[in-house]
């Protein structure tokens, strides 16, 4: 990607987006394309076409997506499905008809199997049942993966697609119905401390474990994917014929989620003791990424956990969010 390249950013306000474009402007791209959700609809395929037509984007980082933790999942399931399927499909044919060199397109590790061999390898995708509690926003980004994929092979475009573990950082949902665990730790440990609490409650029972990686560590590794040279791009889309273009970004190392809830007590300064609430849902007992075939294209995430919450919980203070609101 040169500076004067023109790169989408889909969904730049959000977690992931808002870190893509940190790293794009270090970079030196100045020609950032992006558009808020009253600007630009993209579950509105007239819409998505005529800003493709007028753009004429040279490279775009699809981040965009209706995301949330294991309640918003469960609550509001259709949504889920239906919004990320529309605008997945929008993006990627608007994409291959305005001649788009490279796209990624951005996902989760909760596309894989609800009990996969762990570490959660490239190719186990699609090889036994999903978890339940996430299935619709899986398959909507599965149907992305196959689109990409499908794509590649028909039309020759390059489309990769990215799937993170989970992230945490600058900019994060803290809204404690909708968000994923680390946020909603960090804010519940937070307003504990200010009450005074002897206690804070953390759904299920504390023994799955989980990846994290921080969300600037997570838009390094995509810049670098995007920037590779040819050769190693073209290898990352296809290191086989049976294999889709799909690659794994993570840290390879995870921990419990009581081990997180401690560290998160930690950082926070939360004196009192951690409560597990075993009545609400665990979700997938382990997923852990094998970030094996990033590693061997030369990239590895470069923040400790406990360096990262702690970046995460002055990001959440310095936004000026009180005990008790979003």
């Amino acid at each position: 990607m040169n500076p004067a390249d023109k790169i989408y950013i889909a969904g730049h306000r959000g977690l992931v987006g808002s870190a893509l474009m940190r790293s794009l402007q270090t970079k030196g791209c100045a020609n950032l394309l992006t558009r808020t959700r009253a600007e630009l609809d993209l579950t509105d395929q007239a819409a998505v076409d005529a800003f493709f037509t007028a753009e004429k984007p040279d490279y775009v980082f699809l981040a965009a997506a209706k995301v949330g933790g294991i309640h918003a999942n469960d609550t509001y399931p259709a949504e889920f499905i239906r919004d990320n399927l529309a605008i997945q499909t929008h993006v990627i044919h608007a994409a291959y008809k305005n001649n788009v060199r490279r796209l990624l397109f951005l996902g989760s590790s909760c596309i894989y199997p609800r009990d996969c061999p762990q570490p959660i390898k490239e190719e186990y995708l699609l090889t036994g049942p999903l978890e339940p509690t996430n299935r619709p926003y899986a398959l909507a980004k599965i149907a992305g993966i196959e689109m990409c994929w499908s794509y590649n092979r028909q039309y020759g475009t390059k489309y990769l697609a990215a799937m993170p573990t989970n992230l945490y950082g600058p900019g994060d949902n803290y809204d404690l119905a909708n968000s994923h665990v680390l946020p909603a730790l960090i804010r519940k440990a937070h307003e504990a401390k200010l009450r005074g609490d002897t206690e804070y409650v953390v759904w299920g029972t504390g023994t799955p474990r989980r990846e994290f990686l921080y969300v600037d560590d997570m838009a390094a590794a995509c810049v670098f994917l995007m920037d590779l040279p040819d050769d190693n791009f073209n290898l990352a889309l296809s290191p086989a014929p049976s294999v889709p273009p799909l690659i794994n970004i993570g840290t390879g190392i995870d921990i419990t989620i009581r081990e997180l809830a401690e560290t998160v007590m930690d950082v926070v300064g939360f004196k009192g003791r951690v409560v597990f609430d075993s009545s609400k849902p665990d979700g997938t007992p382990r997923k852990l990424l094998d970030v094996s075939r990033l590693s061997s294209l030369g990239w590895r995430a470069k923040t400790p956990l406990w360096e990262g919450v702690a970046r995460a919980y002055a990001d959440y203070l310095e936004a000026g969010r009180p005990a008790g609101t979003e």
